[in-house]
C-alpha cells in the first residue's frame, strides 16, 4: 500500500512539474505573439540552438552542470526545512578556491591537483553556509536574512581577493590555470565538435545519484527530512536538530562550492572579478523546485533550464527576437512552480469528482 501511495505521489509530482513547464512555455508563445513574434519559429530556434548539433547538446550540458549542483544544495537545506539563498555566494568562494589552489599547486601531478582543487572549493562552500547554519541553530537567526547578507559579502570579498592576489599587472583576472588542471579533455572536445563541454558534469551526476541515496537510504538523510516536516517531533523522537541543521547547511554549502570549483576548472579556466552576483545560485533555487527537491529530478530540471538559456541565444541569431524573450518563459515557469498547489488542487478536484 506505502509503495502505491509513494508512486502516486511521484507521479503527481511529475504532472506538476510538467504542467508548470508548458504553461511558462504559452505565457512566453502569447507574449511573442502579442509583440508580433512567431512563437512556432522561436522554440524551433531556441531547441535547434540547445540540442540541434553535437556542439549545441554539449553546451547545453556543460552549461546545466553548475546547476545541478547549486540545485542540489538548495535541495538538502530545503529538506530540512530551511531556504538557502547564499548559494551564489558559496558558488563564488568554491570557484575562487579552486582556481587558487590550482593556481597556487600548479606543481602537483594534474589529478592530485585537479581533486584538491574541487575539495578547496567544497570546504569553502561549506565553511561559509555553515556559518549561517551555525546562527540559525543556536541563535534561531533566519537563514534567509544571513545568506543573502553573506551572498554579497562573498561578492565583495572575492573581488577584492582576486584583484589583490591573484591578478597580474593590474588585470582583474587571474591567469588561466595549467591544462593539467582542467576539466576540459581533447576527448571531450572531439565527441562534441570542439565544445567546452566537461568532465565536471559527470562529477555533477555522481553527486546527484549520491545524494539521492543520502537522502533516501541513509539514517542522516532520514533525520534531515523529518527535521523538515516537523522540527518539534523529530526533537521530540531524539533526533538533535541543531546538528542536522548545520549538517543541512554545510552539505548545502558544500555543493555549491563544487559547482563553483567545476564551473571555473572547467568552463572559465580562471576567476576574475565580477560586475553583479553570478545568478546561478537563484537558477539552482528554480530548479529545484521545478524537481521537488529530488535529486534525479534536479538533472532533467537542470537540463530544461540550460536548454534555454544556451538555445535562448540562438534566437536572435536566426530571427529578430531579442533573447531576452526567453526570460520570460524562464520566469513563468517558476511562477507556476510557485503556484503548483493550486495544480495541485485542480488535480484533487477532478480525482474527487
Amino acid at each position: 500500500m506505502n509503495n502505491i501511495l509513494t508512486k502516486l505521489r511521484i507521479n503527481r509530482i511529475v504532472v506538476l512539474s510538467f504542467l508548470a513547464v508548458i504553461a511558462g512555455f504559452i505565457v512566453g508563445g502569447i507574449i511573442m505573439l502579442i509583440f508580433g513574434y512567431s512563437p512556432t519559429e522561436n522554440y524551433l530556434n531556441l531547441f535547434r540552438g540547445s540540442f540541434g548539433d553535437i556542439y549545441s547538446f554539449g553546451e547545453t550540458l556543460r552549461n546545466a552542470t553548475p546547476l545541478i549542483l547549486t540545485a542540489l544544495g538548495f535541495s538538502v537545506a530545503s529538506k530540512a526545512g530551511m531556504f538557502n539563498v547564499g548559494g551564489s555566494g558559496q558558488l563564488l568562494l568554491g570557484w575562487m578556491g579552486a582556481i587558487t589552489f590550482a593556481l597556487k599547486f600548479s606543481f602537483l601531478p594534474g589529478p592530485v591537483l585537479i581533486i584538491g582543487s574541487i575539495l578547496t572549493g567544497a570546504i569553502f562552500g561549506a565553511v561559509y553556509s555553515g556559518i549561517a547554519g551555525l546562527l540559525k541553530a543556536y541563535f534561531g537567526t533566519s537563514e534567509v536574512i544571513t545568506t543573502i547578507m553573506m551572498n554579497y559579502v562573498a561578492f565583495y570579498f572575492v573581488n577584492f581577493a582576486v584583484k589583490k592576489y591573484l591578478a597580474e599587472h593590474n588585470s582583474d583576472a587571474s591567469p588561466n590555470i595549467l591544462p593539467k588542471a582542467s576539466l576540459r579533455s581533447p576527448m571531450l572536445e572531439g565527441l562534441t565538435n570542439n565544445s567546452t563541454f566537461h568532465w565536471g558534469f559527470v562529477i555533477a551526476l555522481v553527486m546527484a545519484f549520491l545524494m539521492y541515496l543520502y537522502l533516501n537510504k541513509m539514517k542522516q538523510g532520514f533525520e534531515i527530512k523529518s527535521v523538515g516536516i516537523n522540527e518539534e517531533a523529530a526533537r521530540y523522537s531524539g533526533i538533535s536538530t541543531k546538528k542536522v541543521i548545520i549538517i543541512s547547511m554545510l552539505l548545502s554549502g558544500l555543493l555549491a562550492g563544487i559547482g563553483g570549483a567545476v564551473d571555473g576548472l572547467g568552463n572559465y579556466q580562471n576567476i576574475s572579478v565580477s560586475t553583479v552576483l553570478p545568478d546561478i545560485g537563484f537558477n539552482g533555487m528554480a530548479v529545484s523546485l521545478l524537481a521537488n527537491q529530488n535529486p534525479i529530478g534536479i538533472i532533467f530540471a537542470s537540463i530544461l533550464f540550460s536548454s534555454l538559456q544556451v538555445g535562448g541565444l540562438s534566437i536572435s541569431v536566426y530571427s529578430d527576437t531579442p533573447p531576452e524573450i526567453v526570460n520570460i518563459v524562464i520566469s513563468s515557469i517558476i511562477f507556476f512552480v510557485g503556484v503548483k498547489y493550486l495544480f495541485e488542487f485542480i488535480l484533487k478536484r477532478k480525482e474527487t469528482n
